[in-house]
């Protein structure tokens, strides 16, 4: 995992700006398809569940509505948005490789933070996370950004006002060697607000890029039964169902 080697401003440094970079709303309807996905898949009504690399808690904004969420995140400042947006629900600190809660959750969710697992040692350990957690019967569902076999380099940009501020960024996504298991995600930001000259920021992420064989390998190797569907988007995403053995 290469967060030990990046800055990641944007969970620190520019945290504040985290609501205007990626606005909750824009989570509805994504939240909306989890929430059918676990009900589906799950053996039982699934009450409780665990979220590994919670963030801002813009999806668990909308989960916690049907759903008693624990939130996990690496990042202090992430938390500290999460906690003022969903002071509902439980926050821990804690690294998605490694944290063990000793406690077992109906449902088990990791969105896109997983892509900062860049490694096939740690995407192993982060399902072995994965599993204890989850209870028999249950199931853990994976969002990966992208699959080494529908990556495409692209660019992006957004970014919205509020409270008098304002944040817009340019994104660019490539991969400079496609025999590894990264990508590059660069931002350019440009901050402003009122009194003051625009700020221009730069921040580089390092991601995980792994075959959809090794995504099945590694969630069937933790004990699950692995599956792999659909978003609404066309993307894959993953399935570990927890025998209820």
């Amino acid at each position: 995992m290469m967060l030990e080697n990046q800055s990641l401003m944007l969970y620190n440094e520019l945290s504040s700006w985290w609501q205007l970079f990626t606005p909750p709303a824009h989570y509805e309807q994504e939240a909306t398809f989890y929430k059918k996905i676990f009900l589906e898949y799950s053996s039982h009504k699934p009450k409780t569940m665990l979220e590994l690399g919670s963030g801002g808690g813009n999806n668990s904004s909308f989960l916690k509505k049907d759903f008693q969420m624990t939130l996990v995140d690496l990042t202090p400042e992430m938390l500290k948005i999460s906690r003022e947006f969903n002071p509902e629900c439980e926050h821990i600190q804690g690294d998605m490789r490694t944290v063990r809660l000793n406690r077992l959750f109906d449902s088990v969710f990791i969105h896109d933070a997983i892509m900062y697992i860049t490694t096939i040692v740690d995407l192993r350990k982060v399902m072995k996370t994965a599993f204890v957690h989850c209870k028999p019967g249950g199931i853990v569902l994976i969002m990966p950004d992208w699959v080494k076999e529908t990556f495409k380099p692209s660019t992006d940009h957004g970014g919205t006002d509020g409270n008098g501020r304002g944040i817009r960024y340019l994104e660019w996504t490539y991969d400079p060697d496609p025999n590894d298991t990264t990508y590059i995600v660069e931002f350019a930001f440009l901050l402003h607000e009122p009194g003051k000259d625009t700020q221009i920021k730069y921040d580089r992420h390092i991601f995980g890029l792994f075959e959809r064989e090794t995504w099945l390998k590694l969630i069937q190797e933790a004990g699950f039964e692995s599956r792999m569907v659909k978003d609404q988007e066309e993307r894959d995403m993953f399935i570990g169902i927890k025998s209820r053995l």
